[in-house]
Formats: C-alpha cells, sequence, structure tokens
C-alpha cells in the first residue's frame, strides 16, 4: 500500500491528469490477488502493474486515454488466451475484469490517514449503475459516501467490515450490484532486535517490500542513524521493555539479531504470550536447540517453541550479510503470503501434471519439499497465520 501512495505522490508532481487501473476480478485458476494498481499519467508515465507487466497491461493502458479525456470510469473485460493467463498467474485462458478510472484522492487520502494511525479501511466501488460510486468504510465505525441507494450502503457496509476482517478484497454480487471491495490495512511491522551487521540490509530490503521498521538495541554505539539511516524508528533501552510498545500481531514480523542471551530470552517470553505472525533468531541450530531447552525449562510449551525459527530464513546458500537478509525476508514473504518456499518452477510443472492427468502429491507433501526454514521439526499447531 506505501508503494501505491509513493505513485500517487510521484505523478501528482507531473502536469495532467492520472488514471487508475484496478484488477477487480479474475476468472481461471489460481487468480492473481485482487486490488492490483497501475497509475498512468496524461503525460505517458505509467506506474505499477495490474498484472506483471506485458500485453495485458499494455491493453489496459490504451485504454486510460479514452477514459482521461471523458473522466468517465470503464470496467474492462479482457479474455486471455493460455500464455496471457499464465503470465498474470491463471494456469489456463481466462477472463480478467480491471476497473480504470480518473484518479480521485479524496478518499485514499483519508485511507492513507486512518491506516497511518494503525486502523483499517475500505472502499467500495460499484462497478454497475451508476459506475464508480463509492462508499469508505473505516474500522472505527464510520462510513462515508453513496452508492446511490441507502440499503445498497448499508448492504455493501457491513460486507465490507468483514472484508476487513478477512483481509481480502474480493468483487461481490449483492442485490443485483456488483462492487468491488478493496481492503487496505496498515503496513506490516518489521521489528528487529539488535543492531548488528545483519540487521542493516535487513531493514534496507523491508523498506523496499513496504514495511515499516524498527530496530532497538541497548548499545548505542550500535543503533546509529549512520548505520541505519532509512529505519523508520531507532530506539535504544532494554529491548525487553521496548518491544512492548508495538502491537506484537499477525501482521509483525519480530526479528531477534542481538545474539545475546540476555536479550533474546525475555523478548521471546514476551512474544510467545502474543498473536505476532513471525518469530525469528538468528544463530545456529545448536545455539537454537539451547535457547529452546532454557524456554522450556522456564515454562513454555512445546507449541509454543515450534513458533520460533531458528536458524532463520530460507535455504539459499547465504553466507553474506546481505544474502542472510534475502533469506530473512524470503520467509517472512513466504509465512505472510502463504506460501510454501519451493520453487515456482517446481510448482508449475506440479499444476500441469495435475491438468493432464499425472498423480500430484497433497498440500502436505509439497511442504516436505519447501527448502528448510527451521532447525526443528514444525508441525501445523506451530505454524501462526499469514501477516496481513
Amino acid at each position: 500500500m506505501a508503494e501505491l501512495f509513493d505513485h500517487i505522490d510521484e505523478l501528482r508532481r507531473s502536469p495532467g491528469k492520472v488514471a487508475v487501473a484496478t484488477l477487480v476480478n479474475t476468472r481461471g485458476t489460481t487468480p492473481r490477488k485482487e486490488g492490483a494498481k497501475m497509475l498512468v499519467g496524461e503525460g505517458g508515465a505509467v506506474l505499477g502493474s495490474v498484472t506483471i507487466g506485458g500485453c495485458v497491461d499494455a491493453q489496459v493502458i490504451e485504454q486510460t486515454e479514452d477514459v482521461l479525456n471523458t473522466m468517465k470510469p470503464r470496467l474492462l473485460e479482457l479474455n486471455l488466451g493460455d500464455e496471457e493467463a499464465w503470465e498474470i498467474g491463471l494456469t489456463c485462458g481466462g477472463t480478467i475484469e480491471v476497473f480504470v478510472e480518473p484518479l480521485s484522492a479524496d478518499f485514499l487520502e483519508r485511507v492513507r490517514a486512518h491506516t497511518g494511525r494503525g486502523g483499517r479501511a475500505a472502499i467500495v466501488t460499484r462497478l454497475d449503475g451508476p459506475v464508480g460510486a463509492k462508499v469508505l468504510v473505516l474500522d472505527d465505525g464510520t462510513a462515508t459516501g453513496t452508492l446511490g441507494d441507502a440499503a445498497l450502503d448499508e448492504r455493501f457496509t457491513r460486507e465490507a467490515r468483514e472484508a476487513m476482517a478477512a483481509g481480502t478484497s474480493r468483487t461481490l454480487f449483492l442485490e443485483n450490484t456488483r462492487a468491488f471491495v478493496e481492503v487496505f490495512a496498515p503496513a506490516a511491522l518489521l521489528l528487529v532486535v539488535g543492531a548488528g551487521h545483519v540487521s542493516m540490509p535487513l531493514t534496507e530490503l523491508a523498506k523496499v517490500l513496504g514495511y515499516r521498521t524498527v530496530v532497538v538495541d541497548g548499545r548505542p554505539r550500535f543503533a546509529t542513524r549512520e548505520r541505519f539511516p532509512g529505519v523508520d524508528e531507532l530506539r535504544i533501552g532494554i529491548p525487553s521493555e521496548l518491544v512492548n510498545e508495538y502491537p506484537l500481531v499477525p501482521s509483525t514480523a519480530l526479528v531477534l539479531m542481538a545474539h545475546d542471551y540476555k536479550y533474546d530470552l525475555p523478548v521471546l517470553h514476551k512474544a510467545l504470550a502474543t498473536d505476532v505472525g513471525y518469530i525469528g533468531m538468528l544463530g545456529s541450530a545448536r545455539r537454537g536447540a539451547a535457547i529452546l531447552k532454557l524456554l522450556s525449562e522456564e515454562g513454555e510449551s512445546e507449541a509454543a517453541l515450534k513458533r520460533i525459527r531458528v536458524p532463520i530464513g530460507l535455504d539459499i546458500g547465504a553466507r553474506s550479510a546481505p544474502e542472510i537478509a534475502l533469506a530473512v525476508m524470503a520467509e517472512i514473504q513466504a509465512v505472510r503470503g502463504g506460501g510454501t518456499g519451493q520453487p515456482m518452477s517446481t510448482k508449475r510443472r506440479g499444476q500441469d501434471a495435475s491438468v493432464s492427468g499425472h498423480p500430484r502429491s497433497e498440500p502436505g507433501d509439497e511442504r516436505s519439499h519447501a527448502a528448510p526454514v527451521s532447525g526443528h521439526p514444525r508441525s501445523e499447531a506451530g505454524l501462526r497465520p499469514p501477516l496481513q
């Protein structure tokens, strides 16, 4: 979401009008996530993508000229061949719908302010009738705007609140009316304990991926702006006290990089008492086993200990600090998106085999082929919900 607002700010600095294209619906196998956006400036600038680039985006860009000339929104329906479908995440030919409209930043600015304070929001956009009519729904109980009918407003507002709770955008057909419910959540938080050499590239990469980043450490010599120029917050103090000031919720990833028992143990006890979405700790399998043993002796259950990922990160053969940071963020993203960590080429071969009638392993078997993410066995009970 941070990227969307960055794109809006960038195009606002350029002359001319701006169109916003949003992927609102896919019909086919394994749909790509709805809500993907592309902004097209009147001067030709293009930021973002409704697919992954290529022919589909090119067709959408062609249609934005008419939308900007008439200042009227349009719902595009694009029928795809097999090659075009695979490009956007469908395993066979299908249809996608893209809603293109002139940029009106009023609701989006309110969304930016609300999510910046930690709230959630949803914008409901009507796709038929008075096309483009909108309702803004916030998780503080307020709703603004109208779809053109009070009964529709009430029904879709209720559905928008359910979508916010689930954290998923979707197109709905209710009361003979179609509308797209787009959910906005606060930026995911990366909370790093320990201002070591791996933490520097880790926070830089997390910023690129849209995370809010916080580093805490008790050592002023390491926790400096010279070492962490781009981090959102740099805190010096007792880590087990400082982490209490941040939301240890499913959208937060907690990473321990201090390599210090007196930091790790109290922070881990606090984290295991919450629903924090990801807990990872830098260290060898031997050190990890020792930490887990101490936590067990101090009363933590086996199920709780399985939440701690140590050694941290996906197995990509990382050696240097930037490589280790990449492995860690890859694992965090896999948890956040519900991924397996296996190569996409392997996944595609499995899908092709399934389509052609060859046996395919069960989902549980697929996970067994993923790169190792932990130095100890994991069970389903130990996995946390995906980060929102």
